[in-house]
């Protein structure tokens, strides 16, 4: 069929249709729309920009002094006989105005610092773990939505061959072959199609529900594009595996215990401070001025400064083990995960070379049989059962890979500063 788009109708025609397209293009959501909207609006990455701010608020004054005391008082006064209360009878008598400043030991101070800036360190780091949940999650969730549609397609290619399976068993009926009861069989296997779709249909809510988390409104739209996939690179995901955000948040951990540890160790430094103080007399005697300076003295530091000396670094060493953990973990992890994903990836092959054409020969030759009277209607009703199922499972095993390529990629795939 031609069509014509010359003229103003046609012109017209031409935009309108251009347009149609657009907005459907517009309203699909693509893998990589659904990671934008999803970094975007994800809660909880929000929380980690507020968690960020406050660390690089906190930072600020951790190196600072303490803020200076003033101090109000009135020194000798008497409380007895005739002179008692009368802040002029006694010329010992002093009002007391005075200014006093604690200064923590550099060693304290620069301690502080070292765990705030570890602090900022740490929230970027936590940041960049929660953007790789939020992304996986959000990718697990497109890649579901995504096989729930496919299968809602292939539902509908059964619709019309069972509608053809219907046609063929009347022909036979018609020129007086097969059974009565065979007219039934059409009828329940469509009835058994709309049961399973009822539960696609029950699933695409439930996994729309995931995508709606990560993508809020945009989860309604229908998605477009085909199965994600990255390249596979067993070297690369082992070299990028000391570099996974995990492992990076351990190393702000570790400043912050070693700064503890500082810390800990500065406490067995002396703290200092300074006092002025301005004494006002009666008017007959000369006012005073007096300067005080203190100091601690960790003189029982066995008992007092050298526990939590021993307590931070202990808290040290967890952190060593900890990460030490954690990369034991996430190596098995990457073993098991390539495991699967190359087991998927030689059972995807057999399901499309092989499953998928002998459950359709088998389907094609059972109803050839039928037809020339050679075989029973419940041969092509079982044949017909087994090859949906080959159908449904090779989605499944479809997006099984994909979501296993999803969690190698950007677990031990993606670039890494």
């Amino acid at each position: 069929m031609y069509f014509s788009f010359s003229g103003r109708l046609g012109r017209r025609a031409l935009s309108l249709c251009l347009a149609f397209i657009t907005t459907m293009q517009a309203h699909a959501l693509t893998l990589d729309q659904a990671l934008t909207e999803a970094g975007r609006q994800a809660p909880s990455l929000a929380a980690q920009v507020a968690d960020r701010q406050a660390a690089r608020s906190a930072a600020i004054p951790a190196g600072e002094l303490p803020d200076p005391r003033v101090t109000l008082g009135l020194q000798n006064l008497p409380i007895q006989g005739d002179a008692a209360w009368d802040v002029n009878a006694e010329r010992m008598t002093m009002q007391r105005i005075g200014l006093m400043q604690e200064v923590p030991s550099r060693a304290k101070r620069e301690a502080r610092v070292e765990l705030a800036q570890a602090g900022i360190a740490l929230a970027d780091a936590q940041q960049s773990v929660e953007l790789l949940d939020v992304q996986q999650a959000t990718t697990q969730a497109w890649i579901s939505t995504l096989a729930v549609e496919r299968k809602l397609v292939v539902f509908r290619q059964l619709y019309a061959e069972n509608r053809l399976f219907a046609k063929a068993v009347e022909a036979r009926l018609a020129g007086g072959r097969g059974l009565a009861a065979d007219s039934v069989g059409p009828r329940e296997e469509a009835a058994t199609l709309a049961d399973r779709e009822d539960q696609l249909l029950r699933e695409e809510i439930q996994m729309r529900a995931q995508l709606r988390r990560w993508v809020g409104d945009f989860a309604a739209q229908q998605l477009s594009g085909g199965w994600p996939q990255w390249p596979v690179d067993a070297e690369r995901y082992r070299d990028n595996l000391q570099r996974h955000p995990q492992l990076e948040v351990f190393d702000p951990l570790q400043r912050q215990a070693e700064a503890r540890v500082d810390g800990a160790l500065a406490e067995k430094k002396p703290d200092w401070s300074w006092g002025l103080d301005y004494l006002r007399r009666s008017r007959e005697f000369g006012d005073m001025v007096s300067l005080n300076v203190t100091f601690d003295l960790p003189v029982f530091s066995a008992s007092r400064q050298d526990p939590a000396i021993d307590a931070e670094r202990a808290g040290l060493a967890r952190v060593y083990a900890q990460r030490e953990a954690v990369v034991r973990l996430y190596r098995l992890e990457l073993t098991d995960e390539l495991a699967e994903y190359q087991r998927l990836e030689r059972t995807l092959v057999r399901s499309e070379q092989t499953l998928l054409p002998l459950a359709e020969e088998k389907v094609g030759l059972a109803m050839t049989d039928y037809r020339a009277g050679k075989g029973e209607l419940g041969g092509v009703i079982v044949a017909r059962e087994q090859l949906i199922a080959v159908r449904l499972r090779h989605i499944d095993l479809t997006r099984d890979r994909s979501l296993s390529n999803a969690r190698l990629h950007f677990a031990f795939g993606a670039d890494r500063p």
